[in-house]
């Protein structure tokens, strides 16, 4: 099987003039933060992975963050720019005992690898300078081929459950009855294909969520970092069972729940900085996730679920924080300069 190849970033004489953007400054920093993340995380489950298959995507998605996070250092080093702490080998024991069997780290890089795509492809357009730009173009590409693996080895063990069929139309029709974004009462039309979609997506990354989030709340050492956890697991929970239940209605099947592929381990491998940080990321990464299906969606019913669990999500992401920034381990992104403050300092 192909393996992916080194990311090779471009350099530029506009490079030498140009000062990086805040559009540039903060993707590279979230890219750096998240990449660390990555290796901490890939490091442990590459160590307990007993399949070869599996373990071949998990070396190769492993590796890729490496060379991300390679290639970010000599961007910043070039720049004179301050590297990020991001997360270190504080955060993992690698040697701690196994909490996920292997066919989890399969649905698990996925899970992130639909991440990267979303963060590097919001990147591209935004970006200026020519080194940059080829930095995110070679990571999404590269990102494309990691999940296009992973999906390829789901298949091919039978663990991916593929979105519903829905039958070809006999014709080309264009809608002409104002009830088509109705929901709430008399007859609601079948979802369409645009909506299956985003919901077949949101259940499947719940479903991931859900695995996470079990395994980090057995294994998390303060109570508070437990209940955040058990906390974001009754969300996952509902949100599954939401929008599964809405699929089922219509006679279409949901990706299934992987919570058995967690082990009964209560050791934990990771610091519970990296944790909170992994969810409250992933739980950001959804709020993007519900807007794009809400921006497709045309039935007033789902479009109202989605609206209030929209907002279920962006409060725990807001607590998420808090607990992060109490303890001093919410590293501050780029930002613009603080005028008032340097008022107050002259005063």
């Amino acid at each position: 099987m192909e393996t992916i190849q080194d990311v090779q970033t471009g350099t530029s004489t506009q490079a030498e003039h140009d000062k990086l953007t805040s559009a540039e400054q903060g993707k590279l920093w979230a890219t750096y933060i998240g990449n660390t993340m990555s290796v901490c995380v890939l490091s442990y489950m590459a160590n307990h992975v007993e399949d070869k298959e599996i373990k071949m995507v998990l070396q190769n998605a492993l590796h890729l963050s490496g060379q991300f996070i390679k290639s970010l250092k000599e961007i910043f080093t070039q720049e004179k720019y301050p590297i990020p702490v991001g997360f270190t080998k504080e955060d993992v024991d690698i040697t701690a005992p196994r909490l996920f069997e292997d066919d989890f780290y399969l649905h698990y890089l996925k899970y992130v690898a639909k991440a990267g795509i979303s963060l590097y492809g919001i990147a591209i357009p935004l970006v200026t300078r020519t080194d940059i730009r080829q930095f995110f173009t070679n990571c999404i590409d590269q990102t494309v081929k990691l999940i296009n693996l992973v999906n390829t080895v789901l298949i091919k063990k039978g663990l991916m459950v593929k979105p519903p069929y829905i039958p070809y139309p006999e014709t080309v029709d264009f809608i002409d009855k104002h009830s088509y974004s109705h929901g709430f009462f008399g007859r609601v039309r079948p979802l369409q294909a645009l909506e299956i979609t985003h919901l077949y997506d949101n259940i499947e990354n719940n479903a991931t969520s859900k695995a996470v989030l079990i395994g980090f709340s057995q294994v998390a050492k303060s109570n508070q970092s437990k209940a955040y956890f058990r906390r974001g697991l009754e969300i996952a929970t509902k949100h599954y069972d939401t929008f599964s239940t809405i699929m089922q209605e219509d006679g279409l099947t949901a990706p299934p729940i992987i919570d058995q592929l967690v082990t009964t381990s209560t050791v934990s491998p990771f610091s519970d900085r990296l944790m909170l940080f992994h969810k409250l990321d992933m739980y950001a990464v959804r709020i993007r996730a519900y807007g794009n299906a809400i921006s497709m969606c045309a039935r007033h019913d789902v479009l109202a679920k989605y609206g209030r669990l929209l907002v279920e999500v962006g409060n725990y992401v807001e607590d998420g924080a808090n607990i992060l920034i109490s303890h001093g381990w919410l590293e501050q992104p780029p930002q613009a300069i603080d005028r008032d403050a340097l008022t107050s300092n002259r005063k």
